[in-house]
């Protein structure tokens, strides 16, 4: 077979492995693009030496084309009165580990937005495609990449994010819907988000956009790709259907609450950073901290969370977990 997609990205399969950030690896990425599709690494927790030494180690191990994604989300404002009363409202599920949380809250991600140092870093070492989450770069910067011979690819969640990526020339879109485990790539968490599913996404894009559509978003096996296919889109984003490969970066944890429920459950929630498809698990509803559902209607501006020490100890549970909903099919 052969579309656009296929062209742009000089690749066999319209399969494309999430940049899923702390989870992804050179040698996923490498073992993905060496089989046919397009394999990712996600950059958004990374310093421009950590991305160097990534990309690098990437190229070592294929010479196919891969991709790198970034965050393009606005700096997260700072309220001391705000950010104390979400460490006081998650002290019990710190006091499940034994651990006490920290007096002040850090910024755990960089946007890539205004980031001069990290944008040289590409236009030096010119990955093959360059992905952006959470928002997009100025057209400006997205022409520079675009003349080092990068190809672009940006995450909506509505036909105006998709609408904003295609005005500001970026080569792809990728319709990410509401099934997608982890952090939906909303550009403005306080706008009106429709919560459109993913294949719903895709023929609404197809209508409103003319870009390649990529799919992403709770799709596991082959029925899904094809399933989004015949929708309009010209390839799929698989990523929790990734997590159980020996090259993915999941820990023992996580792993285990993946294969362990036969009938997983989907925690809807916008306490973890922005609204976010995660494993529940009953330790989290025994966490005494009923307010987690509801912190929904008062999350504060990610990616300020006071959760770095504590994540150490709960992802031997998998209690850190995320994923989306029909996961389960990924072990089908």
């Amino acid at each position: 077979m052969s579309n656009r997609l296929l062209q742009q990205l000089d690749i066999v399969y319209p399969i494309i492995q999430a940049p899923m950030a702390g989870v992804s690896t050179p040698e996923l990425a490498a073992a993905v693009s060496n089989a046919g599709g397009l394999g990712s690494l996600g950059l958004g927790a990374s310093s421009v030496s950590q991305a160097r030494a990534l990309i690098d180690k990437t190229r070592r191990l294929t010479d196919r084309a891969f991709n790198v994604n970034l965050f393009c989300h606005l700096p997260a404002p700072r309220d001391e009165q705000v950010e104390a009363r979400w460490i006081e409202r998650l002290r019990p599920a710190f006091a499940l580990t034994g651990s006490q949380p920290p007096a002040a809250l850090t910024e755990i991600y960089q946007t890539f937005l205004g980031h001069e140092a990290m944008l040289e870093l590409l236009l030096e070492l010119a990955p093959p495609v360059v992905s952006f989450h959470f928002g997009i770069p100025s057209r400006e910067v997205i022409l520079r990449l675009q003349e080092r011979g990068i190809v672009t690819m940006a995450t909506a969640t509505s036909v105006e994010e998709a609408r904003q990526i295609e005005a500001q020339g970026v080569d792809i879109v990728i319709a990410q819907g509401y099934e997608a485990g982890g952090h939906r790539g909303i550009f403005d968490e306080r706008g009106d988000d429709q919560q459109l599913s993913t294949f719903t996404l895709v023929q609404s894009l197809k209508r409103a956009v003319g870009l390649p559509i990529i799919a992403a978003g709770g799709i596991m096996d082959g029925a899904g790709i094809c399933r989004a296919m015949s929708l309009g889109a010209e390839g799929a984003q698989l990523g929790t259907a990734f997590l159980l490969c020996p090259e993915s970066a999941a820990d023992s944890g996580y792993r285990q609450a993946i294969k362990a429920d036969p009938d997983p459950q989907t925690l809807l929630t916008a306490a973890i950073f922005r609204p976010s498809g995660a494993l529940y698990t009953q330790r989290l509803a025994r966490a005494g901290t009923p307010g987690f559902r509801s912190l929904r209607s008062r999350p504060i501006r990610w990616p300020m969370l006071p959760v770095r020490r504590w994540r150490r100890r709960l992802k031997r549970e998998g209690m850190s977990a995320t994923a989306p909903t029909g996961r389960d099919r990924a072990l089908a």
